[in-house]
């Protein structure tokens, strides 16, 4: 028969404290093999170690409790690698709206207010009378719809129908833009057109977009944050289509590109934007 491991041993070869340890036990997501009933001591099989493992490594990527409990059930059923991997990506998706919602909040108040304009509603723009649109109306549908995509990439349970809508409202206001917007804003449209074909997990397009904003930013002589967002596209693309020499290499492109952004909100920006991208936790 094995020897019993108590909490502090389980804590130290697993990674989770004993204080941990005892909250599992009493929400039944780890119970110790036996109780003594003496003293209350919780003891564990050694074979429960790698159950231990396991939730620490869940709970260090905050996957929620009832995940984890899902986790722990295909584990022990032999259905581990299927039910873990979609658990995981599921939460990534998640984790992923949280980081967009902190990051467009910080966009909106470098990028957009800017224009002086007030957050508005695609459909409190133009009226069922309008024909055609005022340089005023294209310009207020160009930023209600860069906001609009934002609010949806934020949402933690997006559907396949909002990663529809999501593409189209990225062009949208990119093609508005288009008609009354400077280089500047050019640059920024094709910046977030690649961002959420990058968050969708589309490489071709996403590569296409960060090209041509980089290009507008050539073009027209454009530095500052625009130039250094350019170079954070290209990395990402090439990120999401596997390419790690190369977003490595851009991610290098945007990180000397920040010394020249003249706000220090843009370069903080810009150093979150470039952390979050995947794989670039081993450059940092």
């Amino acid at each position: 028969m094995h020897e019993m491991l108590t909490v502090g041993q389980v804590a130290r070869s697993s990674g989770l404290t004993p204080k941990a340890l005892r909250h599992y036990d009493r929400i039944g997501l780890l119970r110790p093999a036996v109780v003594d009933g003496a003293n209350g001591h919780r003891l564990y099989d050694p074979a429960q170690l790698a159950q231990a493992r396991l939730v620490a490594r869940l709970r260090a990527v905050d996957l929620p409790l009832e995940q984890v409990r899902e986790c722990l059930a295909a584990s022990a059923s032999g259905d581990a690698a299927d039910t873990i991997g979609r658990l995981l990506a599921e939460h990534r998706k998640r984790m992923t709206a949280r980081l967009t919602r902190t990051q467009t909040a910080l966009h909106r108040l470098d990028h957009l207010v800017a224009d002086g304009l007030p957050e508005t509603n695609v459909g409190d723009i133009m009226t069922t009378d309008q024909k055609t649109p005022t340089i005023n109306d294209e310009r207020a549908l160009a930023v209600a719809l860069f906001n609009g995509v934002w609010r949806l990439l934020e949402k933690d349970d997006r559907s396949a129908s909002d990663d529809e809508r999501v593409v189209h409202m990225a062009h949208a206001s990119r093609y508005h833009w288009g008609q009354v917007g400077t280089p500047s804003n050019l640059t920024i449209g094709e910046w977030q057109c690649s961002r959420v074909y990058a968050v969708l997990g589309r490489a071709e397009p996403a590569l296409h977009h960060a090209a041509a904003a980089l290009r507008i930013v050539q073009e027209n002589g454009i530095s500052d944050f625009q130039l250094a967002f350019a170079y954070e596209a290209l990395a990402r693309a090439h990120a999401v289509a596997g390419d790690a020499e190369e977003a490595r290499r851009w991610t290098e492109q945007a990180l000397a590109a920040t010394e020249s952004v003249s706000q220090e909100d843009d370069r903080e920006l810009l150093r979150s934007d470039l952390e979050s991208i995947p794989g670039q936790d081993r450059f940092w």
